[in-house]
């Protein structure tokens, strides 16, 4: 089952499933959209079991892509996560996930602007897999965490470094500005993609490759994330969790390197499909 949705931010969507040659199939007739209160056990069985060339080839000529899933209620981040990644940053690999939240407003459709603030100076990269969950989740085991997974997708978790590291210690702060989670083009589920190991993942700035990497070298892999969270947290359906980034983020070169307005990235998740954003200065966005 893949998933994509079409339309304006402030707009009604166009709720998709992608056939079998990537053509968006209107799924309305099922569900009105695919967000948190409406993607129920019942209603994710009958899109599993719906052939998508049964449904009406949809008109998104020309319409912005969405996120896969509206408006999730948390975003959750895991730090670290990849041990190529935690060398580059000089630190020690992490004996537990370190979690963190993004604010909800960061959630934006895979290709909108990057919105680039006066007060930013080391505006950062991080392509990663992102995690939707599809039914709630609280204190469940490692063997039932991928039961609770409505799919996969990409996200590119935009972190301004110096709010990060210089504001007073929180990562919050430095990852919750507006369209700081480009999130998509579609969701794909697990009797498809898998349990999210062994994905290449890639990201450019301006055409030049920065991040090469595979979800093989996560310290803690999706189905340990989804049950350690649920330890602390009831994980409710639409909730994202980004999982991580591999090596080759702007603070891990030498010397570093920051994006300003004008940049362009293109990044994408094995089996997930592409991103692409351009960074605008407040102000200036259409």
């Amino acid at each position: 089952m893949k998933l994509m949705r079409f339309g304006d931010r402030d707009g009604a969507k166009t709720p998709c499933l992608l056939d079998g040659e990537g053509r968006a199939r209107d799924a309305s007739a099922i569900v009105g959209d695919f967000g948190p209160h409406r993607l129920t056990p019942e209603v994710i069985a009958t899109l599993k079991a719906t052939d998508p060339e049964s449904l009406p080839v949809a008109d998104v000529a020309g319409k912005r892509i969405a996120p896969p899933v509206a408006q999730p209620k948390n975003i959750y981040c895991i730090g670290l996560n990849y041990s190529d990644h935690a060398a580059e940053a000089g630190l020690p690999v992490p004996q537990e996930p370190i979690l963190f939240n993004k604010s909800s407003g960061t959630y934006c459709g895979p290709n909108d602007d990057i919105l680039y603030s006066p007060k930013m100076s080391k505006l950062d990269w991080e392509v990663e897999l992102g995690i939707v969950i599809g039914k709630e989740a609280l204190n469940i085991p490692k063997d039932a965490a991928l039961d609770h997974i409505l799919g996969f997708t990409v996200v590119n978790d935009v972190s301004e470094r110096a709010w990060q590291q210089e504001r007073g210690g929180q990562w919050a702060k430095g990852k919750s500005f507006p369209n700081f989670c480009p999130t998509g083009p579609v969701l794909v589920s697990g009797d498809e993609l898998g349990d999210g190991g062994a994905l290449d993942m890639w990201l450019e700035v301006n055409g030049k490759r920065m991040q090469t990497g595979n979800t093989d070298r996560m310290i803690f892999d999706c189905a340990t994330i989804v049950s350690y969270l649920s330890e602390f947290i009831r994980l409710e359906p639409g909730d994202l969790i980004c999982t991580g980034t591999p090596p080759g983020v702007g603070m891990g070169q030498s010397p570093q390197v920051w994006l300003k307005p004008g940049d362009v990235l293109r990044l994408g998740v094995e089996g997930l499909g592409e991103q692409s954003q351009q960074v605008v200065a407040l102000g200036d966005e259409s």
